[in-house]
């Protein structure tokens, strides 16, 4: 089935990996995509899929792609930096754009696809985390669309579709409790970066698998839904529920509770959002079976504030709104980069985000911002991180 033709940023991530692979099932047309660094995969993405325009992060790397895709026909435009991003953000062919840029650096091409009038498939969760302040007015200015990809939100949107605007009462989000789930302090402080890797239930990239050991991500979530369906993270309660089959539940006014399910696929949210309000036979995902031994007992428990402070911490960020949010995301972001790197501990990553948010109450927080005003706390964040 042909559709409106797609734009990825984010193209050789998890989450754009199966964008394709979702695209390449309903036979979606895939006009531009955007990538880091991974030459090789962007290569293969582009004679499979044919796309008139293509960026990659690095001058240099775009000089190699654009010299390996000289045979491809027709020929494919190559750019690369923020410039190619605003460009594959805004191709007057797409119709579409999938946002899956990991981090605050996809807040820009997001913001420049809104104006261009593009729908947008958003799948990362930092755009509203530090810039929602800017995206939902723009989203109100430009008559946008906006469908959430990643599954939690997803499954709110779902569980909301149909009720009326002022039945909300409060949000239930699920979360996996991740690799450390009952752990206690003690035991965090001895883990090491192949134990946070091993997420028990989703096959993600690097830096959302350590957010979720932490369960900063989902505190992030927390901020994402909150901007995202006009919801106060205080009516937002994480839930712990380990076998990840109720994605997230929603309780009406009336005392009612809607959960979507599903067994842990990222395909269904993706495809739901490139195919909305149609639902589409799924391309080779298994069919929920309630008898099977991973959905026959569902288990649900609080999370643990004192042990993963991270989620305390965005609840915080989300009280105090303004750049806090961003702060936090940016400090986070860079004490993940040096976790990876092996250049801290697993406990450090804590410590860091909260020695650098109380920094930026003390000096340089702003209740309201312009981007540039973002951008600047954003590299300030960043850099006190790192001096550390």
């Amino acid at each position: 089935m042909q559709g409106q033709p797609i734009a990825i940023l984010g193209s050789t991530g998890s989450i754009g990996t199966q964008t394709l692979e979702v695209c390449e099932y309903l036979q979606r047309p895939v006009v531009a995509l955007a990538a880091g660094a991974q030459v090789d995969l962007l290569e293969k993405q582009v004679r499979q899929f044919k796309p008139r325009l293509v960026s990659i992060a690095r001058e240099q790397d775009a000089a190699i792609l654009k010299e390996r895709l000289r045979d491809v026909s027709p020929a494919v435009d190559v750019m690369y930096g923020r410039e190619g991003n605003l460009a594959v953000a805004t191709m007057s062919d797409a119709k579409m754009v999938v946002a899956a840029m990991v981090g605050a650096a996809g807040l820009e091409p997001v913001m420049a696809a809104i104006k261009a009038g593009k729908a947008i498939a958003l799948a990362n969760k930092e755009t509203l985390v530090t810039g929602g302040a800017l995206v939902v007015p723009l989203l109100q200015e430009y008559d946008g669309t906006l469908y959430p990809v990643d599954s939690e939100h997803s499954a709110i949107w779902q569980c909301l579709a149909g009720t009326a605007p002022d039945s909300l009462q409060r949000i239930l989000l699920t979360a996996s409790g991740g690799p450390f789930r009952g752990y206690s302090r003690q035991q965090l402080r001895k883990v090491k970066l192949e134990d946070a890797l091993k997420h028990p239930t989703w096959q993600m990239g690097g830096k959302i698998t350590i957010d979720s050991a932490t369960l900063m991500n989902k505190g992030l979530e927390v901020i994402e839904a909150s901007w995202l369906f006009g919801c106060p993270a205080d009516q937002i309660e994480v839930v712990i529920h380990p076998q990840s089959i109720i994605h997230s539940m929603i309780e009406l006014r009336d005392g009612s509770v809607l959960a979507q399910m599903g067994f842990p696929d990222m395909k269904l949210p993706i495809q739901l959002a490139l195919t909305w309000p149609a639902r589409v036979p799924p391309g080779g995902q298994p069919r929920f079976d309630p008898f099977s031994p991973k959905a026959n007992q569902l288990t649900f428990e609080p999370p643990d504030y004192d042990t993963f402070p991270l989620l305390a911490l965005a609840y915080d960020a989300a009280r105090q709104g303004g750049t806090l949010p961003a702060v936090m995301n940016a400090a986070n972001e860079a004490a993940v980069e040096r976790f990876l790197a092996r250049q801290i501990e697993f406990a450090d990553i804590e410590n860091d985000v909260k020695r650098c948010m109380d920094m930026h109450l003390k000096k340089g927080y702003l209740s309201s911002f312009s981007y540039d005003d973002l951008m600047e706390t954003d590299r300030w964040a960043r850099s006190y991180v790192k001096e550390l």
